[in-house]
């Protein structure tokens, strides 16, 4: 009577499983059976369940819970509440916790003692009561939700696999399907391509983004990018390209590795992408992007936070991708981020490239002073690219200059220009497709040579930045440009000496002593001792003065 009595409660706790359960779990790593301490018995079901015993409100459970506070999951830009575990997810941290032995589950037929041995769970598997690294569960995933957090998908529209339970709640059993391994790790359905993923996470720009499009492989080189995937290219991997959902190295954006830059350089050091950009930050001068930890987060304010820099403050992985742009429109590869305009105002996503440099070199309280000393001293770059500036290079609008002979075609004075035509990879790295300022081997980032130190002998490679737009034959010639010659060649004064490349805020400077960039270097120029001014005059067309002592020649004035 007893067996039998036994046998029917076992059966109806088969029944209350979901279908063909045993069979699923039968050879993974939820079936235990192969690995009992003692008895020998071939179960699978009641490592887990039990007719006896039950936990309330559970299916069938037979294991205690642990009664020890976790550390949820938190990152500031998390829009749901995020407490103690509940639900399905206690269920599956009494053993996913590492805190419980095996041995608290009772033996299903009370006739023997317990019959489960203590055992470790992997690395992975042990996820601890630290749940910061891990994505979020237990909150509430309602359409409340979705409307505040504009990158989620309404719960609505999720696909039949994710599981909310009763009460709205994500659940660890949302994604993964404990008694069913069709898919890897127990996922209730494929992540390749970041199906699962997509399926609530609607993030904009994803779709066309290079991560979310590229064929590209890893060619088995430096270190796996992928160590948590089974997938083997950018697109496949999707989302499992920078993000793990436990483990994390970095708990709230959940990435893979623990250095920001480093889930980054796995790919970008040419073992996956075909631009090494690993190497551009091996040069003498660079972004330095490995010299702060943990400073970025994706809701800093611009004019508040400290200053660092870090890939994502210029690029967005979930929106950049491969493609052409002109000048001042915003490159393809810095797509999707967030910046400052022209006008000093935090835009959310940028539309000009300069925006983008703007986030960090324009009004920041840590905004460094300039390295060259001019007459009039101004750090915020955009100040001096100022469209009511009396002289500025073309980054923000076109230049006031409507006379600019020396430009090399198909450059004119209605041209524009990026920060990044200056200010770029050196050595080459346009060949390989790299553009932007990642490291350079000419200081302060620049693309080619440009020579400011004082009495610099003329040549191609001193100027080689400035002669890139502005032929250096006509510049040199004793026409009317030939005032570069006199300075640039016969004095060996180089051109920083008279001119400001960013441009001269209109608060400081005019139209009249500042035209053509006009702002001199006091630590080589000094006042005229006879009447004691420093200043440039604009006398028209090809015509000026100045009022000034330089290499002991006093200009009192020197017109020409």
């Amino acid at each position: 009577m007893k067996i039998h009595f036994l046998i029917t409660l076992f059966a109806l706790l088969a029944l209350a499983l979901p279908h063909s359960a045993d069979a699923k779990v039968r050879g993974t790593k939820h079936d235990l059976s192969g690995r009992s301490a003692g008895d020998g018995m071939d179960q699978i079901c009641f490592f887990c369940h039990t007719p006896h015993t039950v936990l309330p409100a559970t299916p069938a459970w037979s294991r205690a819970q642990s009664t020890i506070i976790y550390t949820p999951y938190w990152s500031p830009t998390l829009e749901a509440t995020v407490g103690q575990p509940t639900g399905s997810s206690k269920i599956c941290l009494s053993c996913h916790d590492g805190t419980i032995a095996r041995a608290s589950a009772p033996d299903p037929t009370k006739a023997r003692g317990p019959r489960m041995g203590f055992f470790g769970l992997s690395q992975r598997a042990n996820l601890t009561s630290d749940l910061s690294d891990d994505h979020p569960i237990s909150f509430i995933y309602d359409s409340a939700l979705a409307l505040e957090d504009r990158e989620l998908v309404d719960p609505a529209l999720l696909p039949n696999e994710i599981l909310l339970d009763a009460n709205d709640e994500m659940q660890c059993t949302s994604c993964h399907d404990p008694h069913a391994s069709s898919y890897p790790k127990f996922l209730a359905m494929s992540n390749a391509y970041s199906e699962l993923c997509t399926a609530c996470h609607d993030k904009q720009g994803w779709e066309q983004s290079a991560h979310s499009t590229s064929p590209a492989g890893w060619n088995g080189s430096g270190t796996n990018p992928w160590p948590y995937s089974s997938e083997t290219s950018v697109a496949a991997n999707g989302c499992a390209n920078c993000h793990t959902a436990h483990g994390a190295g970095i708990a709230e954006s959940l990435l893979v590795f623990p250095r920001e830059e480093d889930n980054c350089f796995s790919c970008h050091d040419g073992s996956t992408a075909d631009t090494n950009v690993l190497a551009e930050f091996r040069k003498s001068f660079r972004h330095p992007v490995e010299s702060s930890f943990g400073s970025h987060v994706a809701t800093e304010a611009p004019f508040a936070m400290p200053r660092h820099v870090e890939c994502q403050d210029c690029h967005n992985p979930h929106a950049a991708f491969q493609g052409e742009a002109a000048a001042p429109d915003i490159p393809a590869s810095l797509s999707g981020v967030s910046g400052v305009g022209a006008s000093g105002t935090p835009v959310e996503i940028a539309r000009y490239e300069y925006e983008v440099c703007f986030r960090c070199h324009a009004d920041g309280p840590d905004v460094p002073s300039p390295y060259i000393e001019r007459q009039i001293l101004e750090p915020n770059i955009r100040l001096k690219m100022d469209i009511r500036n009396p002289s500025y290079h073309p980054v923000v609008a076109q230049g006031q200059n409507v006379d600019v002979p020396s430009l090399i075609y198909p450059l004119r004075e209605t041209s524009m220009i990026y920060c990044s035509d200056c200010h770029s990879g050196s050595a080459g790295s346009a060949q390989f497709g790299i553009r932007g300022p990642h490291g350079s081997d000419w200081p302060f980032l620049l693309e080619q040579p440009y020579s400011v130190a004082d009495g610099t002998i003329e040549s191609y490679q001193a100027y080689a930045l400035c002669y890139k737009c502005h032929d250096r034959n006509l510049l040199l010639s004793d026409g009317p440009t030939g005032i570069h010659n006199k300075h640039v060649v016969e004095e060996d004064t180089t051109c920083s000496v008279c001119h400001d490349p960013h441009g001269i805020s209109a608060t400081q400077g005019n139209a009249t002593n500042n035209s053509h960039l006009i702002n001199f270097d006091i630590s080589i120029v000094d006042r005229d001792p006879n009447t004691g001014m420093l200043m440039f005059e604009d006398m028209g067309s090809n015509h000026g003065q100045c009022y000034l002592s330089c290499h002991g020649t006093v200009h009192s004035p020197a017109e020409y």
